[in-house]
């Protein structure tokens, strides 16, 4: 192996940092950007970039009209990716979503089935509504989101990269909304919850969108850019202490390993070891757009309910007495605070 002098090491380390110094600076702007057409949502557009910065899935939960699906389609825009859009509804198929193969015949006679590619062939594929579709509708996505590839009729076909899926979801308490999937909630990387805007934020949006005109959304960056900023990401170095409140947090997430009683009483099972590695990227995309070098604790602290909420399940009886998810999340975390 070639050994590396103190002067390359030194050089290695400035190149890595201004490229982390420029990933921040543009992200900045994203952030700029955004915000003046999405009002009063910072902290959800920061959660959704560190999402797309981890190389992952959102799930944004809110009622309707709070901007959801055009805060997704500005942060596609933004990032120059191709993007598609699918409205889930109760009669809504597979096929819709991934494709089919058709049998066409040539000139000569000769038939042959060519397959025709669904909107889930795009870099940016927002999903709404999914949880109105049937739970075998939605589960099309499973292999999608993991693989970064589905199968139709026995032949696999790779999706684009960068592949992001931005699910949109009502309340499941309304009338005609189907549960998840607990496999499918696992491939979301976060969480999302939207709530309503506050009087200041909502009275800048109405002057804002009512008016003769509105503002555009322009691309920032590439495609290209944001698979070289997740690449870079992944290279950040993570300490121990992160690493072990990371461990200590998801561990006792779980029933049959977790220090807490009311873990151990009021939850069905805990997050699995894809809550850790999710916790483990997004931390260090949350630390580079604070313009930070290296993920803390306090990272941690602040991702594990976005990250967690959703892959935990209350039991009944933890339900009947009025106990949370959210609740649940706060004790875990005052173990590590």
């Amino acid at each position: 192996m070639k050994n590396v002098n103190v002067k390359e090491k030194i050089n290695i380390k400035t190149d890595a940092t201004e490229s982390i110094e420029n990933l921040t600076h543009k992200i900045s702007n994203i952030r700029k950007h955004v915000s003046e057409v999405i009002f009063g949502q910072q902290e959800v557009i920061d959660l959704i970039i560190i999402t797309l910065l981890s190389g992952g899935h959102t799930l944004l939960v809110g009622l309707p009209g709070l901007a959801k699906t055009r805060l997704v389609r500005s942060l596609g825009i933004v990032m120059g990716l191709s993007r598609k859009r699918v409205q889930f509804t109760p009669d809504l198929m597979p096929t819709d979503i991934l494709g089919t193969e058709i049998l066409e015949e040539t000139e000569k006679g000769k038939r042959a089935f060519r397959f025709i590619e669904g909107p889930v062939f795009a870099q940016f594929l927002l999903a709404d509504e999914i949880n109105r579709a049937s739970p075998r509708t939605q589960s099309a996505l499973l292999q999608a989101m993991q693989e970064r590839r589905v199968t139709v009729a026995g032949s696999s076909y790779d999706l684009p990269q960068p592949f992001h899926v931005l699910a949109t979801q009502n309340p499941i308490e309304q009338e005609g909304t189907y549960p998840l999937p607990e496999a499918q909630l696992d491939r979301f990387l976060m969480q999302i919850d939207i709530e309503y805007p506050e009087k200041n934020s909502e009275k800048e949006m109405l002057l804002a969108t009512t008016g003769t005109e509105e503002k555009t959304i322009q691309q920032i960056i590439a495609p290209k850019e944001l698979i070289s900023a997740q690449n870079l990401i992944r290279s950040i170095p993570v300490g121990e202490q992160v690493i072990e409140s990371i461990l200590k947090l998801v561990r006792n997430s779980r029933p049959d390993s977790s220090e807490l009683k009311i873990v151990k009483e009021g939850l069905l099972w805990g997050a699995g070891p894809r809550a850790s590695q999710s916790l483990m990227i997004a931390t260090r995309a949350r630390a580079i757009l604070d313009g930070r070098l290296s993920p803390s604790v306090d990272d941690v602290l602040a991702l594990a309910e976005p990250v967690l909420k959703h892959r935990l399940n209350l039991t009944f009886s933890a339900r009947a007495d009025g106990t949370t998810i959210e609740t649940i999340v706060e004790e875990v975390k005052k173990l590590i605070e």
